[in-house]
């Protein structure tokens, strides 16, 4: 099958479009990526996102608007990728969509809202879609969270030694694989949300973005401002634990800010990369690991980089890239994965990794122009994910906001 994955982030500032080529062949699952694009939300639901994220009020009409308007712009973005990568032509098309709330209460999941609706994406692309991908796992008393394990644990199950991968995304995730031990995962708290909700406060709200990690390179970490956000509860619940901006938001960092005195723009925002370093670093320690492979918009950050890879030793910091994974389009190539195996009825999420009581297939379905046939139930469930680029290996990450076919 041709999958086509579409997602954005946390962060809101965006949409991750991937094709690939899916295979099931008895315990293996072959991907050839095909390419993939970003394309940013325009101005307007960009910000009507922004304004209806938490800590913000919002209305049902709101809510309306900005589901009808992401599905609109998912079903443009799927478009051009079936345009650009297929040859005009896919079979499934797989919608994250866009977070805008996470129920949780401690380590309690009650609910996950994630807003596209999938009718437009399937009018736009003729395709079924596949779409809300984590309820049926929050069902199940799972967290919905993180997604990223099943991907993680059937390409990382021969690596030599404990592996972790990361995510740098609004929030950091890490799936921790073990020989003698069944995998976890967990979200490890925040990664870019706090530093991009420093910046728009920093700029009045003109920049989102530390370009290069410049600013943050300028400061030094203000210690009193460190110690108080490393107190937070979170980092000290046990696994299966998920988190976002409605901990980790604006609010937190202007709540933080009216408790301790507000350091110069460079010394905040160092601060805040060493609160994403250290938490991550101290969520893996525990677990022994030997390498770390990172992914997401926070390894564009070299500041970022140079403190995690600091604080990991011995442990050693590689990236996505090397393994034959875009580092840019990993979760889009995630959820083009998930959704083929939902296709396949396969449990799209590693149970004990999220705390549910039972596997659960991963979505719901909508069908597109033709009806909606399903093949028969795979019968073995797989056990390993290999990735086959289509010709030579991955390049290296490109700038955002370009399309990226396949080399």
């Amino acid at each position: 099958m041709i999958v086509i994955g579409v997602s954005s982030g946390t962060s809101a500032d965006g949409i991750d479009v991937a094709a690939a080529r899916l295979e099931l062949d008895g315990d293996l699952v072959r991907l050839t990526p095909l390419g993939h694009l970003t394309r940013p939300y325009s101005t307007a639901l960009r910000w009507q996102i922004r304004a209806t994220l938490p800590p913000a009020n919002t209305t049902l009409e709101t809510v309306c608007q900005v589901d009808a308007r992401i599905g609109q712009e998912f079903g443009e973005a799927a478009s051009e990728a079936m345009r650009t990568f297929c040859g005009g032509r896919a079979d499934l098309v797989v919608s994250h969509g866009q977070t805008l709330f996470h129920w949780v209460t401690g380590s309690t999941v009650h609910a996950t809202l994630q807003m596209g609706q999938p009718a437009w994406i399937a009018e736009a692309t003729g395709l079924p879609v596949v779409s809300d991908l984590r309820s049926a796992d929050v069902a199940a008393g799972g967290q919905g969270a993180p997604l990223a394990a099943v991907m993680d644990t059937l390409l990382l199950g021969d690596r030599d030694g404990p592996t972790a991968a990361l995510n740098l995304g609004g929030i950091a995730n890490v799936t921790v694989v073990r020989e003698d031990a069944p995998p976890l995962a967990f979200d490890t708290g925040p990664a870019n949300a706090l530093l991009d909700a420093a910046m728009r406060l920093i700029s009045d709200g003109e920049r989102d973005l530390d370009v290069d990690g410049a600013l943050a390179r300028t400061g030094t970490p203000d210690p009193e401002l460190l110690e108080y956000l490393l107190a937070e509860p979170y980092y000290r619940l046990a696994p299966p634990k998920s988190t976002g901006l409605e901990l980790f938001g604006p609010g937190y960092l202007e709540e933080a800010l009216r408790e301790v005195a507000r350091p110069e723009d460079g010394d905040l925002l160092a601060t805040l990369v060493e609160v994403t370093a250290t938490t991550v670093a101290d969520a893996l320690r525990p677990h022994g690991v030997r390498e770390v492979i990172a992914s997401g918009g926070g390894t564009r950050n070299p500041v970022l980089v140079e403190r995690l890879a600091a604080h990991l030793e011995p442990a050693r910091l590689t990236f996505s890239d090397a393994i034959g994974v875009d580092g840019d389009a990993k979760e889009a190539y995630l959820f083009a994965l998930i959704g083929f195996l939902s296709w396949h009825g396969i449990p799209g999420v590693v149970t004990g990794c999220t705390g549910a009581h039972r596997s659960t297939v991963a979505g719901r379905f909508t069908p597109g122009t033709e009806p909606l046939r399903l093949p028969e139930p795979a019968t073995q469930a797989p056990a390993r994910l290999r990735i086959e680029a289509a010709r030579g290996r991955p390049g290296p990450p490109q700038p955002r906001g370009r399309v990226h076919p396949a080399p």
